[in-house]
């Protein structure tokens, strides 16, 4: 944020003033004052694929609590002060709301610092850093860093409807629910009665709800008439629903 020493000296005055009378109407006047902070120090976030405005308005709080935190008495600059302020919050931000599969706290500390390290190795090496060279430069071990930069891959989840390699949705590649799990209490309920039954009944239900045969192939498989498999069939659901209806 660009000011003038004019600008600085009524900012600075209004601050002093703000905290000794905490007027809500300064309060305003140097947040939007430094607004200009926030949208600068949030840009450097920017690639992290985090929304710019979510950005501006995590960095907004950040901003609000250096106002409150700020004494002026102890001869700091408020803008250096409130940067400090701002990127705290921004990093907290990722830290706390950005990743969709929540890592530990150092490893998520140490996958945001490495965006800056990446960057600025890749500019003094003129290549991309290695593993080794990261772990020189952020004084963390090689297995953290590959550890980080693992977990970084839990940052940010892909929607469902993301098209694949061929251009299909990844729903496509999902199972689907299995009816038969709605049949799971009915069986185990039909269960006890079933084995009550004579073995050529029992033949006949597996042969119909099991593999789903036709009476008439029923009726070849075992060797009876078409209308002796219904009649069996009638009977054994007649005394399944007996049994079921008195256990009721």
């Amino acid at each position: 944020m660009t000011t003038t020493p004019t600008t600085r000296e009524l900012l600075d005055q209004k601050l002093r003033e703000y905290a000794r009378t905490h007027d809500r109407g300064l309060r305003d006047e140097i947040i939007a004052a430094h607004l200009e902070l926030v949208e600068h120090l949030a840009r450097r976030f920017v690639r992290r694929s985090e929304a710019y405005d979510d950005l501006v308005q995590a960095g907004s709080i950040g901003l609000i609590k250096a106002v409150d935190g700020f004494d002026p008495d102890l001869g700091f600059e408020f803008a250096a002060y409130a940067s400090k302020t701002i990127v705290g919050e921004l990093k907290r931000h990722f830290r706390d709301k950005g990743w969709s599969v929540r890592a530990p706290r150092r490893v998520q500390e140490l996958y945001l610092g490495l965006g800056q390290v990446v960057d600025e190795l890749s500019q003094r090496l003129g290549r991309s850093p290695t593993v080794k060279e990261l772990a020189a430069e952020t004084g963390a071990s090689e297995e953290d860093v590959l550890e980080a930069l693992e977990a970084g891959h839990a940052y940010r989840s892909a929607s469902l409807d993301t098209p694949g390699p061929e251009g299909e949705p990844l729903t496509s590649r999902l199972g689907h629910v299995d009816g038969a799990y709605e049949k799971v209490d009915e069986r185990d309920l039909l269960l006890p009665h079933i084995e009550k039954l004579p073995q050529r009944e029992r033949l006949i239900l597996h042969l119909r709800f099991v593999e789903d045969l036709t009476q008439s192939e029923i009726a070849a498989r075992i060797g009876i008439s078409q209308m002796h498999v219904s009649r069996l069939l009638a009977r054994s659901l007649a005394k399944l629903h007996d049994a079921c209806a008195a256990e009721a």
